[in-house]
């Protein structure tokens, strides 16, 4: 499917939105988006592409593996770039969540153990899971990071190597079709799944004079964070997952689904 392309659902099942169906702009990186526009058309969902951030190898030499005893992912783009540059899988991994995970199994890590979602889940898991002793963390990362994963194993007394092995590039425009499809009103609700690609929206939103637009629009995000960065404008109405995983934000959209 391409980006800032629209896909119509399989069947065109009832979205139980008043007898209308919901349509839904994804702005997940391209290689994120495949999974969630199944589990969306699953529903009965119309899906709109427009990823906020593009995921390229930052072109960084992979450091030195000896002296590692575990390898810490916060996203699955982190998997994917480490997976690119090294043959190495025999590390543990230690995995933000289960999406990172299940990318991190698909490309043939075997022992994998997965946090609740957050970075502070990962590093309790991580510190409850290692000893300082045993070696350096290795952490492969873009070039922006969301939350002091270093900072807070440092208080512990574990070493944390940051590498960055991606760059995600922000989208400077939104497509034509995109524009036009928010000015008519035919995209009801976008997902948000990090405050980057939130903020980066908000952006593109005002700089082409959507906002009052965006008044007409609902927005789903991953967590508190991520709607405080979408906050700068008015939406229809802000929803946020219970808890920031992908499983507990299509919990949220079914419970909006069944809503009258």
């Amino acid at each position: 499917m391409p980006a800032a392309s629209f896909a119509q659902s399989s069947g065109r099942i009832s979205s139980r939105d008043g007898g209308r169906i919901i349509r839904a702009l994804i702005t997940r990186p391209a290689q994120d988006s495949a999974l969630l526009a199944s589990e969306l058309a699953s529903r009965g969902v119309e899906v709109f592409l427009s990823p906020m951030l593009t995921i390229t190898l930052a072109g960084e030499a992979m450091p030195d593996l000896a002296g590692m005893q575990a390898l810490l992912f916060t996203s699955a783009n982190g998997v994917r770039a480490f997976a690119c540059l090294s043959a190495e899988r025999r590390l543990p991994v230690f995995a933000v969540g289960d999406r990172t995970a299940t990318v991190a199994h698909e490309e043939g890590f075997t022992a994998i153990r997965s946090a609740d979602g957050d970075v502070a889940g990962l590093a309790k898991l991580v510190a409850q899971s290692c000893t300082p002793t045993d070696g350096v963390l290795l952490h492969p990362a873009g070039s922006a990071v969301a939350g002091d994963l270093a900072g807070r194993l440092g208080a512990d007394g574990f070493v944390v190597r940051r590498a960055i092995l991606y760059r995600a590039q922000p989208e400077t425009a939104l497509s034509g079709e995109i524009r036009m499809a928010i000015a008519d009103g035919e995209i009801d609700l976008v997902l948000f799944f990090s405050p980057r690609s939130a903020g980066i929206f908000v952006d593109l939103i005002t700089a082409t004079g959507l906002e009052r637009a965006s008044e007409k629009l609902e927005i789903l995000c991953l967590s508190e964070a991520v709607a405080t960065a979408a906050d700068t404008i008015m939406w229809r109405r802000v929803m946020v997952a219970a808890h920031p995983t992908q499983a507990a934000l299509l919990d949220r959209l079914d419970e909006r689904m069944r809503a009258p």
